[in-house]
């Protein structure tokens, strides 16, 4: 689990807690709860979001907030490790020996392009199926952070219809002076709970989506050029170097010659 983005999420929340019952008794909290402010805000946003999506795209898009609590499973420097390694294989045994050593792959996008590679695909083809399916992969990783993009826009919009009917009822009712101070926080109420579905979940959420999907992406054309390389017989240490180009500084030393190096021979 990424635990940065759960406890980011919680003490977020607790800081707005902490600021609401600060100097006053916890009970005050009651005064910031309100159905019908809730119905408005939260309702109209995702019946919004439901309208400009197909009911299996908007269950996707709500299934895939799990996914920020998820640590993306792609190590650069494991998989250029493995590549190296395979390109050993190669040059020792030669391409044919990679399908056996594609078996004990994990990683199906790493073990396709093997096999594509095996079987003599001409290289400008291997890259082109490779990167078609890099795209159909990052179409549908843009459709979910589009999804709480577009969310996040609705909140504080329908946050304002909800401030904007809660004035209306306020100024039909001006006969009673009384009722004007609570009648105002309640229309107020809409744009906090428009602005906390925006900022304390959906910004988050797209960027942490994001980033993952920077990280696959940066991966899968480590792959891509690691396959191509072999495919081309370069010398295993040119591939290692060619591929360490990708990664940080500090990321190039977690790949050594004893785990995954390339070999002169």
């Amino acid at each position: 689990m990424d635990i940065a983005s759960l406890v980011g999420l919680l003490v977020c929340l607790g800081l707005v807690i902490f600021g609401i019952v600060f100097g006053n008794s916890f009970a005050v909290i009651l005064n910031f709860m309100d159905a019908p402010s809730a119905l408005i805000t939260f309702g109209g946003a995702f019946m919004c979001i439901l309208a400009s999506n197909s009911i299996p795209d908007f269950v996707g898009g709500l299934k895939s907030f799990t996914l920020v609590f998820k640590v993306p499973n792609f190590n650069t420097s494991e998989i250029i490790g493995k590549i190296i390694d395979l390109s050993n294989v190669a040059r020792k045994e030669g391409l044919l020996a990679l399908e056996e050593a594609a078996g004990n792959l994990d990683d199906p996008f790493l073990r396709k392009g093997i096999m594509l590679v095996v079987d003599g695909t001409d290289p400008e083809l291997v890259r082109g199926i490779m990167e078609t399916e890099i795209v159909s992969i990052e179409g549908r990783h843009k459709a979910k952070i589009g999804f709480w993009e577009d969310l996040g826009a609705m909140g504080p919009a329908w946050g304002m219809i909800g401030t904007l009917v809660g004035l209306v009822n306020m100024l039909q009712n001006m006969d009673d002076p009384s009722a004007i101070g609570p009648a105002m926080a309640v229309a107020l109420l809409t744009t906090l709970y428009g602005s906390m579905l925006a900022n304390w979940i959906c910004a988050p959420v797209a960027a942490k989506l994001k980033g993952n999907n920077g990280i696959e992406m940066m991966a899968k054309e480590i792959e891509i050029e690691g396959l191509l390389s072999i495919q081309a017989g370069e010398n295993p240490r040119v591939i290692e170097e060619k591929l360490k180009s990708f990664l940080a500084p500090k990321d190039r030393e977690a790949i050594g010659t004893g785990a995954g190096g390339g070999e002169d021979g």
